[in-house]
């Protein structure tokens, strides 16, 4: 096997970063009352906290490498001020936009799963909310609670670190072992200059080109390196460039009909499916076509042995074989054509990953607030109030078994019976809970 080498100070291509998002936490609400001269009971007048900024990811397209997160790995959105008094809302944090290139796929650094694909996203996308401002004091006044003690706080800022992969977008994927021809034929059909040389080690970096054909037919293709064998093991930089395979509707395996090197074509197009195969098996079930390059230093029976015995592999499998040659450019219009009406009879758009994983979901929190205090005036009673409490009552059967006992769980999950215990509570002691009241034994 064939060694993988860069030239000293060339740069590697940067298409995966790992990075630390954070949105921002929402301000708390404030507690006040109204304090104005002749207005002996001006009420709760405690303001709502601000929204914490959100985490967004926009596609810039003048971008085409993450080499930018290497350098900068942690973004954080502004948290939102607390509220004020006279029912003023605090500041909004400030959002912070995160710039990828076309084609970056955000997962779940931790567990691999996928976020967010920005391959078909034109708009900024929102991938952490901001925590919301807490309610003030204000909101919670009641007629049996005129002056309430208690404001919300603000939502917690969510945290995540993710992996960001940048996966090219293009039709059609070529691939082959080093020096088969892949750069010379990209250089004939497309507007891509890839460099042309006879190096025993691989491109660093894919190269895109559009292939445009008369009356508006063309598609994308990408020269994909790095795919040798033992690729899909991390062997050389492989599973660096597999990814990007992973976006192509159709695939050509370019190879070296005319064994130049020494090379077996039937061979190689093996291995690199059993690389494509061991990467990721829905690959394997994409359109291939063989490009058999090199035929211009091949003569008749040697030429029709040569491409005989790559079409027995493989043509009764329904993968067809174009013999070409990209120094000269024979064969290759017709390669191309095939290739431009498999691509017609399949979805237009881009391969786009279905998010497996939603921060906002698994993050979600009940941050709305209660009280736990002695009674001053009722010996022996503890008073258990506030906006979480009444709603767990709301949706709560409390005379039926169950309901009771996910009652009691509700109560040690928030912490409530540890407050009680750290209050002093003891075996026969009064719990009440708005009209409700309780006995509580350990």
């Amino acid at each position: 096997m064939r060694p993988l080498f860069r030239r000293k100070g060339q740069t590697m291509f940067a298409d995966r970063a790992k990075i630390y998002i954070r949105s921002g936490r929402g301000g708390d609400g404030h507690v006040s009352f109204r304090r104005e001269l002749y207005v002996p009971s001006g009420g709760p007048d405690g303001g709502d906290g601000g929204n914490g900024g959100d985490i967004l990811f926009v596609v810039d397209p003048g971008l085409n490498t993450l080499t930018d997160f290497r350098h900068v790995r942690k973004y954080c959105a502004g948290d939102g001020q607390e509220g004020q008094k006279r029912k003023c809302h605090g500041a909004d944090g400030e959002d912070r936009i995160i710039k990828v290139p076309p084609g970056t796929v955000i997962t779940d650094a931790e567990t691999g799963r996928v976020i967010l694909d920005m391959a078909n996203k034109t708009s900024p996308v929102v991938l952490l909310k901001g925590g919301r401002g807490g309610h003030g004091n204000q909101h919670y006044a009641t007629p049996t609670m005129q002056a309430p003690k208690y404001a919300q706080p603000g939502q917690k800022a969510k945290e995540l670190w993710v992996n960001l992969e940048l996966k090219v977008i293009a039709d059609v994927g070529l691939v082959g072992f080093p020096n088969v021809g892949k750069s010379t034929f990209l250089s004939r059909v497309t507007n891509a200059r890839p460099k042309i040389a006879n190096y025993h080690f691989t491109t660093l970096n894919p190269n895109l080109g559009v292939v445009d054909l008369s009356d508006g037919n063309g598609f994308v293709i990408a020269d994909i390196p790095g795919i040798i064998e033992g690729a899909s093991q991390g062997i050389g930089l492989g599973l660096e460039f597999l990814r990007h395979i992973e976006r192509t509707k159709v695939i050509i395996h370019m190879v070296d009909a005319a064994s130049a090197e020494g090379r077996d074509p039937v061979d190689d197009i093996r291995k690199i499916n059993a690389e494509l195969g061991n990467y990721n098996e829905e690959l394997l079930r994409r359109p291939q076509v063989i490009a058999a390059n090199k035929m211009d230093v091949l003569y008749g029976d040697d030429a029709e042995a040569a491409v005989g015995r790559i079409r027995d592999a493989f043509q009764k499998d329904g993968v067809p074989v174009f013999p070409i040659s990209a120094v000269s450019g024979a064969g290759v219009q017709e390669l191309l054509w095939h290739v431009n009406g498999l691509l017609k009879t399949l979805d237009p758009e881009p391969i786009e990953f279905e998010p497996e994983y939603v921060p906002e979901e698994e993050m979600e929190e009940d941050d709305l607030p209660f009280t736990v205090k002695k009674s001053e005036e009722e010996d022996h009673t503890y008073l258990v109030e506030g906006p979480r409490i009444e709603r767990m009552l709301g949706y709560t059967n409390l005379e039926s078994e169950k309901g009771f006992e996910f009652f009691q769980r509700f109560l040690k999950e928030n912490g409530i019976l540890a407050q009680l215990e750290s209050l002093g509570i003891q075996e026969g002691d009064t719990v009440k809970l708005y009209s409700l009241a309780f006995d509580y034994y350990k």
